[in-house]
């Protein structure tokens, strides 16, 4: 990728050309985007043609771990004020929260929806070091001996007064070390049971926070409510996220199921836990790795997906990408075609390097449903325009067609494929949500349903 930014007196950037050459051999093509900002318009132009998208007035175009862009924005930050700076960023599309906050000395830390990057800077602005702990990123300026600062650590302890604890934990997984959070209740007789939480798609931590919706953290919600029901919880950051070691871009789900055979090993083996009480809780990418470990261990006691599929990586892909070029109003329909039919190519290209995205597009999740008897708890959301509300039906029929009697399925209306209130469904106003919290219908739905079947 090369990009180039133009550099307003004021510090701002109104214009970024971009440049993405594919994957494989360079022959010198590349796909050009340019983005132009005025006022509260975005104007993306492409090969396809134009497109005109809302935005904030002042936002500042930026490309995720592009660190001249970061100092860019540093420099525009301080052109408006001092300490805390609020500076929206435009990012793939949309336009989310960012902050700009100058701390003690050199230090400047910078909000990019949820997730928090700090760097040292020199006094023209230049980042002369940087760090994004939860992404494992650390960058250096050439010639620089100054030390990334540290970020601040998430915060996965027990909440005052809450009845129970937590206990930061690793284990031996197959591709590394794993590391999470035991949250045990502390009113306990004997030994209890206990859920095993698996992450969506994308490098995730153990809560399962989304930069760009600001807030949301779903695995601690549904730890926080499990164990106030008697329920420990073990939930992990994926093999080379956070604390956890590995390799994360050479990992298929598979791999992702081998890490959750893991942890349920390890589970089995505590003195606290049933090792016949436990449940797996996966939610879109999780809910199709939750089968994919029930299907090897008929000992496991029960599994919820949450917006789990039933069609192959390559029909939901398509429809995800269909349903934003045509809900696209700046797109003509022979535009659309185009860009279509460029978004498959650009699909197989990756699929051919990724072996990640090589798995997603052929597995079939249904396959796999007709092979578990655990008992199964299916949650969707009406509203879902990643992982559609009709695959929930049909992979409970999956299940049912394999002998499988217990499968319940529970859709909630105007709830998104993060579980929030959302009549839209968009995934691109994910970050304007009022509310970035599952609410008590949801996870009293699954943690009555669990409870029933941990007893």
């Amino acid at each position: 990728m090369v990009y180039t930014a133009t550099i307003a007196a004021d510090e701002s950037v109104p214009r970024l050309a971009i440049q993405a050459y594919p994957p494989g051999p360079a022959d010198g093509t590349a796909r050009s985007v340019t983005i132009d900002l005025h006022g509260d318009t975005a104007t993306i132009e492409t090969q396809a043609g134009p497109q005109r998208l809302a935005t904030r007035a002042g936002a500042f175009p930026y490309l995720n771990l592009s660190f001249a862009l970061l100092e860019q924005a540093v420099r525009r930050a301080r052109r408006l004020g001092s300490g805390a700076v609020e500076l929206p960023l435009f990012i793939g599309g949309q336009t989310i929260p960012g902050t700009v906050r100058t701390m003690a000395g050199d230090t400047v830390a910078v909000t990019v929806g949820g997730t928090e990057l700090r760097a040292v800077v020199d006094a023209a602005g230049r980042v002369m070091a940087a760090s994004v702990p939860a992404q494992g990123v650390i960058v250096r300026r050439n010639g620089s001996a100054a030390t990334p600062p540290a970020a601040a650590k998430p915060d996965y302890s027990a909440p005052a007064g809450a009845p129970y604890s937590t206990e930061e934990v690793s284990l031996a997984g197959p591709g590394g070390t794993l590391a999470g959070t035991l949250t045990l209740p502390r009113a306990r007789a004997g030994r209890i049971p206990a859920v095993v939480t698996i992450t969506g798609s994308g490098p995730q931590d153990r809560d399962e926070a989304i930069p760009g919706v600001s807030g949301y953290r779903p695995m601690r919600q549904i730890a926080d409510t499990l164990a106030r029901r008697g329920i420990a919880v073990l939930r992990l950051d994926d093999r080379g996220v956070g604390a956890s070691t590995g390799s994360f871009a050479t990992a298929t789900s598979e791999d992702f199921a081998a890490d959750i055979e893991a942890a349920v090993r390890w589970l089995r083996a505590r003195a606290e836990i049933d090792p016949d009480r436990i449940a797996l809780l996966g939610h879109s990418e999780g809910g199709l790795i939750a089968p994919l470990v029930a299907a090897r261990d008929p000992r496991l006691r029960a599994i919820v997906l949450m917006a789990g599929p039933a069609q192959t990586g390559r029909e939901i892909i398509e429809f995800q990408q269909r349903y934003l070029v045509e809900h696209d109003p700046a797109l003509t329909p022979q535009r659309r075609d185009s860009v279509l039919a460029a978004a498959r190519v650009a699909l197989d290209s990756l699929a051919r390097s990724n072996a990640w995205m090589r798995f997603f597009l052929s597995y079939d999740p249904l396959v796999t449903a007709r092979k578990v008897r655990t008992p199964v708890l299916i949650l969707q959301g009406a509203t879902d325009r990643q992982v559609t509300a009709a695959q929930a039906e049909a992979l409970a029929a999956a299940f049912r067609a394999g002998g499988n009697r217990g499968v319940t399925v529970r859709v909630f209306p105007d709830r998104n494929h993060l579980f929030l209130a959302d009549p839209s469904g968009d995934p691109r106003g994910y970050a304007a949500l009022p509310s970035h919290r599952i609410d008590a219908e949801v996870l009293g739905t699954l943690a009555d349903w669990l409870a029933a079947r941990l007893k």
